[in-house]
């Protein structure tokens, strides 16, 4: 007998939505974010490793980055990383430390970055929904092989329905709150 697990079912929901907010921490809207740099790759000691695993990575200022790189032979590879990485930044080297001024963003990449914000929350549509469709699939073989009755089929599919709805909702929200961020001036 199989058992049906709408907790499982809203966590994987929820994972869909901590991937959005993650993918959104990585654009970048005007303001320094020491999350801007979470996908940087850093060529060092023979293997590619991220830039938080060489230096200490702060925001002393609104438009101002800071990585404290720790060994002084990594810096001109976390320097060529962070150049390379298409943020559209330009680091600066002062002894160990790197400072990347932010720029302000021009009205078409913002244009571009709320394209790709949205392109981001579709995606994690989609993975609510696939999460809702395994639910649903499930109920359906439990209700066919008697573990189900239609009644309890339609009330359990209505919850993930709502979780669904739940779920979607999220993401809108933040979706919305990062749109506003990017195109605020």
């Amino acid at each position: 007998m199989s058992t049906f697990d709408l907790d499982d079912l809203k966590r994987r929901m929820e994972g869909a939505l901590t991937a959005l907010k993650h993918e959104f921490g990585g654009l970048r809207t005007g303001r320094a974010s020491a999350a801007l740099l979470d996908t940087v790759q850093v060529e060092a000691y023979g293997a590619t490793m991220p830039l938080n695993q060489i230096g200490t990575i702060s925001v002393p200022e609104p438009r101002m980055i800071s990585v404290q790189v720790w060994d002084k032979s990594m810096v001109q590879a976390a320097e060529k990383a962070i150049r390379t990485a298409g943020l559209g930044v330009n680091p600066v080297v002062d002894g160990q430390n790197l400072r990347i001024p932010i720029p302000p963003l021009n009205e078409e990449r913002r244009q571009e970055l709320t394209k790709l914000a949205g392109r981001y929350s579709e995606q994690a549509r989609v993975a609510v929904r696939n999460v809702r469709r395994d639910g649903m699939d499930m109920l359906k073989r439990m209700e066919k092989a008697g573990e189900l009755s239609e009644d309890e089929h339609k009330a359990m599919g209505a919850q993930v329905q709502a979780a669904t709805d739940a779920a979607i909702a999220k993401i809108d929200q933040a979706l919305a709150a990062k749109e506003a961020e990017i195109m605020q001036v």
